[in-house]
């Protein structure tokens, strides 16, 4: 089991830039896919990106697509979410999360099994 911290949430104006970090301990984290879900008041957690374990592969929604940046130090255990050009609509709270060992990437928070507490983002006009 991997135990997940999320920081770097904040308030900041349309059109800023944050860098949401995610901590890990427990396992070895190299060898576990890491997503990024975003959850706005009165909805289902969305996909927002994710980094394969090994090579480090990142896939996006296309609604980041071009604005947010996944990346991950195996050394510091550790993934990072460079969001720029944030717009009202971000405004959410943001998990990361763990899929199972050398398990595949997924769209699907059913598919991970060890998540953060969450930080909140908050972006205004």
């Amino acid at each position: 089991q991997v135990q997940l911290v999320e920081s770097g949430g904040g308030l900041v104006k349309s059109g800023g830039s944050l860098r949401l970090s995610c901590a890990a301990s427990g396992g070895t984290f190299s060898t576990y896919p890491i997503a990024w879900f975003h959850q706005a008041p009165e909805k289902g957690r969305e996909f927002v990106g994710a980094v394969t374990w090994g090579p480090g592969r990142t896939y996006y929604a296309d609604s980041v697509k071009g604005r947010f940046t996944i990346s991950r130090d195996n050394a510091k255990n550790a993934v990072y979410l460079q969001m720029n050009s944030l717009a009202p609509e971000d405004t959410a709270v943001y998990y990361c999360a763990a899929g199972g060992e050398y398990s595949g990437t997924s769209f699907d928070p059913r598919d991970y099994r060890d998540w953060g507490q969450g930080t909140q983002v908050t972006v205004s006009s």
